[in-house]
């Protein structure tokens, strides 16, 4: 049972022997060859993967990584571009964009804020606490609270230190005439595009291009480096409108009078320079402020001038007269037997508002007959008709680059009746734009040529088309010029010292299918008679005050804008005749 211990000391004495340290027993240990085979393969396993990882992170992934780790650093700013400007002919400016702030806010970071400084928030955003708290309730990393902040607020918003609260530079687009220009120029939406007008139609050339900028921020969102432009912002280009800005102020508030005195339901003015086709003026009402648009309605969008058709009634006349002029059919003196004012035409009758008896084709168009013109129309062919018609623009779409315009309608002649053939002579049975019928009587205020119309300046005369020629268009003219005179039908559409001439047109309106008692009051002429510059175009829309007829509705409000611009102008007078007198119960035009 007593056996001799081992201890230290007996190696020590093993080694003193000559016994090496390694053969001690105790130290003898056997392992399998295959066990430190294994061994040494997993270490240099494990060691080529490290290598594998390391060439895979630093040689093949360089790319992938450094995008992932500038992605917690590096931001990309976009860069908005300046929308152009647009102005009138004289650098009138109608539309520019002035700076303002979009406000947007990382909603955790926001709602994790005190109550009383979303309180002061919602206050400054313009908005309830309820309704803010709602707009952030999103489980997006991002929102926009409010768009087009003035800089003064977005700035007051930012010193309330609100975490998760930040602006982004963007433009407003600001108005300066206003409910007068609205319908020309028109608006574009929060995101800088244009909606309507000549916002929208000149969309390409007023946009410009975004740019854009690479930025390092650091966590609290702070620009710390700018790395480099990746595209700069190219600001779009001006636009210069054919529009006259105090003409077009004469042609609005004439027009707003008119509609007002007779309790209309709506109304249209056009302004065209006769030498270069520009548009100077175009009115309508009702309008709207675009820089106020809360009350918007769709009915105030409409720019009637282009996009309303009537049918036109007597302002068609000349135009019949100037065919039958045209193909020898009479002379401005032949004679034309109205009698006993009325026409029989198959089953239908037409008659004139007056029994005139024996007319002069001149006459036809003074006293606006509309048995005159029917039986010119009669004496000619449907497709005669139809050509002239064409040739004047009307039932095609104008084009002039602005949205929205319609081409109004003109059936295939193969299709008239003659009753058709003789109503349209004197504008029923067809339905034109105010600005088709407007372009029309250049041919009478040119000399039988037309040119195109254009919204954007022009600086080059443009070269005419001919459609009459120039002998008809002068007999037609001074027709026109008794029209407006105290035998005609629009006594008041005379100017003090201007000699004017133009003709009226009243219509019913049609609803249904039906002719009903809601009429349009029209009024087309040009001045001076003598060297003709502009031609203006009146339209009312169902006059409700007692008066309906053309020569009392919408001839005044010619007179008054044409006075008014040709001032404007500085056109030389052409009459003496500065004494007006207006009968009190003139001629009438015939519905």
């Amino acid at each position: 049972m007593m056996r001799m211990m081992k201890f230290p000391g007996n190696s020590r004495v093993a080694a003193a022997k000559g016994v090496s340290f390694s053969d001690t027993p105790e130290l003898k240990v056997k392992l399998s060859k295959w066990r430190s085979h294994i061994v040494l393969f997993f270490l240099f396993f494990i060691f080529m993967c490290l290598i594998a990882r390391a060439l895979w992170l630093q040689v093949l992934s360089t790319e992938f990584l450094q995008k992932q780790g500038e992605s917690r650093y590096a931001r990309t700013l976009e860069l908005p571009a300046t929308r152009g400007k647009i102005t009138d002919r004289d650098g009138t400016v109608l539309a520019s964009s002035i700076p303002v702030r979009a406000i947007w806010a990382i909603p955790d970071d926001v709602l994790s804020q005190p109550k009383e400084k979303l309180g002061e928030l919602a206050k400054m955003l313009g908005m309830s606490e309820k309704n803010l708290r709602a707009r952030l309730d999103s489980d997006r990393a991002f929102v926009y609270l409010k768009r087009q902040v003035e800089m003064d607020v977005a700035d007051a918003i930012l010193k309330l230190g609100i975490k998760g609260i930040h602006t982004r530079k963007e433009y407003k687009r600001y108005y300066p005439e206003g409910e007068v220009m609205s319908h020309i120029v028109g608006f574009t939406n929060v995101e800088d595009i244009g909606q309507e007008g000549m916002e929208l139609a000149s969309q390409k050339v007023l946009s410009g291009t975004i740019g854009s900028r690479r930025v390092i921020k650091d966590r609290l969102g702070n620009i710390v480096e700018d790395l480099r432009a990746i595209k700069e912002p190219r600001d779009g280009s001006d636009l210069v409108l054919s529009i006259d800005s105090s003409i077009q102020y004469i042609a609005f508030k004439q027009l707003q009078e008119a509609v007002t005195l007779h309790k209309a339901k709506a109304g249209a003015v056009v302004v065209l320079d006769i030498q270069s086709g520009e548009v100077l003026a175009l009115a309508n009402l009702p309008s709207y402020n675009p820089n106020d648009r809360r009350q918007l309605k769709g009915v105030s969008l409409r720019n009637r001038a282009l996009t309303d058709t009537y049918e036109p009634g007597s302002t068609l006349k000349p135009f019949t007269v100037a065919l039958a002029l045209e193909k020898g059919k009479v002379t401005p003196q032949t004679k034309i037997q109205t009698a006993p004012g009325k026409l029989v035409i198959g089953d239908a009758t037409i008659g004139d508002a007056h029994a005139h008896g024996l007319l002069s084709v001149s006459q036809v168009i003074e006293k606006s007959s509309n048995v005159g013109t029917a039986k010119l129309a009669l004496d000619m062919k449907a497709k005669e008709m139809w050509e002239m018609f064409t040739a004047l623009g009307f039932g095609q779409q104008p084009e002039f680059g602005f949205p929205g315009t319609t081409a109004g309608r003109v059936r295939p002649y193969k299709s008239w009746r003659p009753i058709e053939q003789a109503t349209m002579s004197y504008g029923h049975g067809i339905s034109v734009s105010l600005m088709q019928v407007a372009r029309s009587y250049m041919i009478f205020a040119r000399n039988g040529d037309m040119v195109p119309l254009s919204l954007a300046r022009v600086d080059d005369m443009p070269v005419g088309q001919q459609i009459i020629s120039e002998k008809t268009a002068k007999a037609v003219r001074n027709m026109l010029e008794m029209a407006s005179g105290p035998g005609g039908t629009a006594p008041r559409s005379q100017v003090p010292g201007y000699r004017v001439a133009g003709k009226t047109g009243t219509t019913h309106k049609i609803e249904g299918g039906k002719y009903v008692n809601k009429y349009v009051a029209s009024f087309v002429g040009f001045a001076p008679a003598s060297n003709p510059r502009i031609i203006v175009a009146v339209m009312i829309d169902e006059p409700s005050n007692g008066q309906h007829y053309g020569g009392m509705v919408a001839a005044p409000v010619f007179s008054r804008i044409v006075a008014n611009t040709l001032r404007t102008m500085n056109v030389t007078p052409d009459s003496s005749v500065t004494n007006i007198v207006i009968p009190q119960d003139g001629p009438r035009e015939s519905l």
